[in-house]
Formats: C-alpha cells, sequence, structure tokens
C-alpha cells in the first residue's frame, strides 16, 4: 500500500498542491536567475547561487516531502521522506524561511511581475500550505525533544557553507551573515539570533505536535 492510498484522497490532494506550489516557484525563480545574469556570471554559476540561498533548500525539501507523499511508491526515499522527524523538520525550515523573509528581508526590496509571482510562492504560499497540510492531515504525537539537536545540524551546515562560500567569492545569499560588509563578530551574533529562532520555533513545532497527538487519541477513544 503506497503512501498515498493510506492518506485518503483530501490529504493526498492537498500534498499535491503543496508540491505543486513549491515546484512551480522553484523552477520560476531559477529561469528568472538563469535569465538576469546570462550576460554576467552564467548559467553555471548562477545555479550555483539558486542553490546557495536557504530558501531554495527550504523549499526543495518540501517538494520532495509533499511530493513523496502525493505520488511515491513505498521505496526507500520515500520512506525517509515519510519519516516524523524528517516532516517536521521540514515544517521547521520552511516556517523560518517564511518568518525570516517576513521579518527582515521583505523591506529590503519591492518584486513585480513574474518575480513577485516566484517570490510570493517561495516566502509566502509554501510556508502557509505546508505548515497547513502538517497539522491538518499528517499523524502527530510521534516527535521527541531529541530531535531538536538534530534538525539544528542541516542549518548549522548550511551557515558553514555560506560563509566558507563566501570567504572565497565574497558574496553572501542574505545581508546579515555578509561578513565583508559587517565583519564576522556582526555576522556570528546574526546567526545565533536565527538559530534561537530555529530551536524556538522547533520546541513550539514538538510542543504542536503532542498537543494534536493526545487530542486526536481522544477524540478516537470517544
Amino acid at each position: 500500500m503506497t503512501e498515498a492510498t493510506r492518506m485518503g484522497s483530501g490529504s493526498t490532494r492537498f500534498a499535491m498542491l503543496v508540491a505543486a506550489v513549491s515546484f512551480s516557484a522553484l523552477v520560476l525563480q531559477y529561469i528568472l536567475l538563469i535569465g538576469l545574469t546570462l550576460d554576467t556570471i552564467g548559467p553555471a554559476f548562477a545555479t550555483v547561487r539558486f542553490f546557495s540561498y536557504f530558501t531554495i533548500l527550504s523549499n526543495i525539501l518540501v517538494t520532495c516531502v509533499a511530493g513523496s507523499a502525493a505520488f511515491g511508491t513505498d521505496g526507500r526515499w520515500v520512506r525517509w521522506f515519510a519519516r516524523p522527524g524528517v516532516r517536521g523538520g521540514v515544517a521547521v525550515y520552511i516556517a523560518v524561511t517564511g518568518a525570516v523573509y517576513f521579518l527582515i528581508l521583505r523591506h529590503l526590496w519591492q518584486p513585480q511581475g513574474a518575480q513577485w509571482w516566484a517570490d510570493s510562492g517561495l516566502h509566502y504560499a509554501t510556508p502557509v500550505l505546508y505548515l497547513a497540510w502538517w497539522v491538518t492531515c499528517l499523524p502527530h504525537g510521534r516527535l521527541g525533544w531529541g530531535v531538536l539537536p538534530l534538525w539544528l545540524q542541516f542549518p548549522l551546515g548550511y551557515l558553514l557553507w555560506s560563509l566558507a562560500r563566501g570567504a572565497v567569492v565574497h558574496e553572501y545569499p542574505y545581508p546579515f551573515i555578509d561578513v565583508d560588509r559587517l565583519g564576522l563578530v556582526v555576522v556570528l551574533l546574526n546567526s545565533v539570533g536565527v538559530l534561537l529562532l530555529m530551536v524556538a520555533v522547533s520546541a513550539l513545532l514538538v510542543l504542536l505536535d503532542r498537543v494534536l497527538g493526545r487530542s486526536r487519541v481522544g477524540n478516537a477513544a470517544a
């Protein structure tokens, strides 16, 4: 029996929607970036830049998790993306993506036209849809506090990669980790702030998972 069969038609359609929105926004953003950089850095370096944004990576994870739930068979990778810890971790990453953009980055530029659609899909529509799918369609009560250090490994690895790449090419994906402009001390303080936000969101997600798990057990017993 596949994941899609177990989830039910409504949940499967919701997963399809989440995957479609995230994937479409990713493709549109990549096309726009390639078009803007054809006469400067070229497609190869533009592709590296594309995958250097946490927004892009978190949306790719959303596409993989939701897409495997909607379309996948019981293969190894489908089972891995179906793990509660993986789905919960992706919920943390995409929630922080939306929160950091809304609180910090949206004031720095005003995208227009197709860029507005890509921007809205990556930073607003996908976080809202994925979190709604995670809350309403997935089983709960399976997350423990031990997932918190595991969830932090990905953003910590991303931070180290961004700083190492920036030291070589002098280009940083986000202004609050721009060492050349802010200095290493300020960047580290900013990074600690984002990681604390990640920890807070992670703790809230685990608590919410436990509450939802108890609620559904209670409803089933009644």
